[in-house]
């Protein structure tokens, strides 16, 4: 949609290049991402260009700054941190309006439980148990700076049922499904379906433990992109 947008804007005949920051599966919100624009020639007005971009995306996503780089700049590999948050209620089945931005996991869950086993995922970790479509080339050995468990404060809605939570994890980057398949994991937890010595011995060296449990993709939100 950002590229068709541009498309208009700067009409048909103009070259330009977008690279984005990194991707979100069908579902998944993004509450700050990045792309990078590449352009033959220099834009005159930021703000006009930004007031016009604006005007003519979709109503679900919105353009907040733009900053000019110089060539040497890479939007993938100059980012230094992310943070994804993964919102979910459980015990009930929530109001439908719910559905685009938040699970609802029907069981209920031991979310003390939970709260513990969040934090076995920080660290330096073999995560190759917690990524989909896993290869022999994939880099799997990677660094979870936080997780954490916490009670729901950021978002709110008339229609969301009264106790609801977040999964924060920070980390320069994360593997395909990784984030989906760790809160996967703490449900089974809170389930009583696999054990907090469970998730530590998946996540050593030489383990060739598979989770196997996706968490649904409306409860993910790449919440922001960090740069030098």
């Amino acid at each position: 949609m950002i590229d068709k947008t541009l498309n208009y804007v700067f009409g048909g005949d103009f070259r330009y290049k977008t690279l984005a920051a990194g991707r979100t599966d069908a579902m998944v919100s993004a509450n700050n991402a990045a792309f990078e624009l590449f352009l033959e020639k220099p834009i005159s007005d930021y703000a006009e260009f930004l007031t016009q971009f604006n005007y003519y995306l979709p109503q679900d996503i919105r353009a907040l700054s733009i900053t000019e780089v110089d060539k040497d700049f890479n939007v993938i590999q100059n980012a230094k941190l992310k943070e994804y948050l993964y919102l979910f209620a459980h015990g009930q089945k929530a109001h439908p309006f719910c559905a685009p931005i938040m699970t609802t996991f029907r069981d209920v869950l031991d979310i003390e439980l939970m709260v513990i086993g969040a934090k076995l995922f920080e660290g330096l970790h073999n995560f190759k148990g917690y990524c989909s479509d896993v290869t022999e080339k994939g880099l799997y050995q990677r660094e979870v700076l936080s997780c954490q468990l916490i009670v729901n404060t950021e978002f709110s809605a008339s229609f969301f049922p009264e106790d609801t939570f977040i999964l924060r994890v920070k980390g320069e980057g994360f593997g395909y499904n990784q984030i989906r398949i760790m809160m996967g994991a703490l449900v089974q937890l809170g389930r009583y379906e696999i054990t907090l010595e469970d998730i530590s011995n998946s996540l050593k060296p030489k383990s060739g433990i598979t989770m196997n449990f996706v968490a649904p993709a409306s409860g993910l939100i790449l919440n922001s992109v960090v740069y030098n």
